[in-house]
């Protein structure tokens, strides 16, 4: 039987009208978008600028005030009265590293043989490969805030916690209660450094993770904590000492010495740790575990994450990518916590 003209449903336009791959984009943007948000650890634990243009951002910093109390006469403006505190300013400069990418091809033939969409998968292996990146570059970052000298003159370094040697430190992270003991020596320091309770945050590796759910731990024990605090169940522990924690697999990467990281690091505009040349690269071979406050680093972003993807008629094929262009760099070293052994 012969037909005449067949209306067709083009799955991927918009209204019936305009590029027939719009909606098939979009899906694209959105998975990497989603993978990107759900394996991205360190994205809410420390301060992001968005700048329109320029190659870097400058992040201001104060110093602290003082109180003296008043002898009734005396001229509070008097500069040698004592009462009007000398705020003491700071910045921290943090450039815009080169377009960080992760691409893949798609062969039409290739495509056609699968018997499953790989559109779907690769969009998403985009996403973690660049939440990964993310992760590692601000965990070293944060890393060498905990080893950085103070910003502003006469105020507190980083802090580093020396397993077996700091006071009151235990000799290693081998047992739940061991890991409980460190987490609120960390809330100490940050206590001592005047750091604020709210937003406090510390990483973890899986395995000191976990540990804390084992059944030795009082880290989810109700009769210590509240109902909201964790469970066995979820695998979740919400805080200890007031701290936040999180775990994250990112951080066994860069727990290793610095010729063992990814070199490409290296290319980076900011070299976190002050050595030219080595960007984000560290010496993290003895690091346990990080911890801080979201002020401690600082993340400046030109371009958001963007993704393309176009059809190359003289290679038969789409190609896919998802990209950023962002910087990031050491705050308030006062802020930041590395445990080290």
């Amino acid at each position: 039987m012969a037909y005449g003209d067949v209306t067709v449903s083009n799955l991927g336009q918009i209204n019936a009208a305009g590029d027939k791959d719009a909606l098939f984009l979009k899906v694209f943007a959105n998975e990497v978008l989603t993978t990107f948000e759900e394996f991205n650890v360190m994205k809410d634990l420390h301060t992001v600028r968005t700048i329109s243009s320029g190659k870097s951002a400058q992040f201001p910093v104060t110093g602290v005030a003082t109180a003296k109390y008043h002898t009734v006469g005396e001229d509070i403006l008097e500069s040698t009265s004592g009462y009007s505190s000398q705020i003491k300013h700071a910045e921290k400069t943090i450039n815009i590293d080169d377009v960080l990418l992760a691409a893949t091809f798609i062969a039409n033939i290739e495509e056609m043989k699968n018997h499953y969409d790989v559109r779907s998968i690769y969009s998403k292996e985009l996403g973690k490969a660049l939440a990964k990146r993310f992760d590692i570059a601000t965990m070293k970052t944060l890393a060498a805030c905990a080893d950085s000298a103070t910003t502003i003159t006469d105020g507190n370094g980083g802090i580093t916690i020396n397993l077996g040697t700091t006071t009151g430190a235990p000799a290693d992270l081998s047992t739940a209660a061991n890991i409980i003991d460190t987490i609120t020596l960390v809330a100490q320091k940050l206590d001592e450094n005047d750091v604020p309770s709210d937003d406090r945050f510390a990483i973890l590796k899986p395995k000191e993770y976990y540990q804390l759910l084992g059944a030795n731990s009082t880290a989810i024990d109700r009769d210590f904590t509240n109902a909201n605090a964790g469970a066995l169940d979820s695998g979740v522990i919400a805080s200890i000492a007031g701290i936040k924690l999180y775990k994250s697999n990112h951080l066994v990467d860069i727990s290793v010495a610095e010729a063992s990281q990814d070199q490409d690091d290296d290319n980076a505009k900011n070299d976190v740790a002050g050595s030219a040349g080595t960007g984000y690269n560290i010496d993290g071979s003895t690091l346990e575990f990080l911890a801080g406050h979201t002020s401690a680093i600082g993340t400046v972003k030109l371009m958001d994450l963007t993704t393309e993807s176009e059809y190359i008629m003289t290679k038969q094929g789409t190609a896919l990518v998802a990209k950023y262009a962002m910087g990031h760099g050491v705050l308030r070293p006062e802020c930041a916590v590395r445990v080290v052994t």
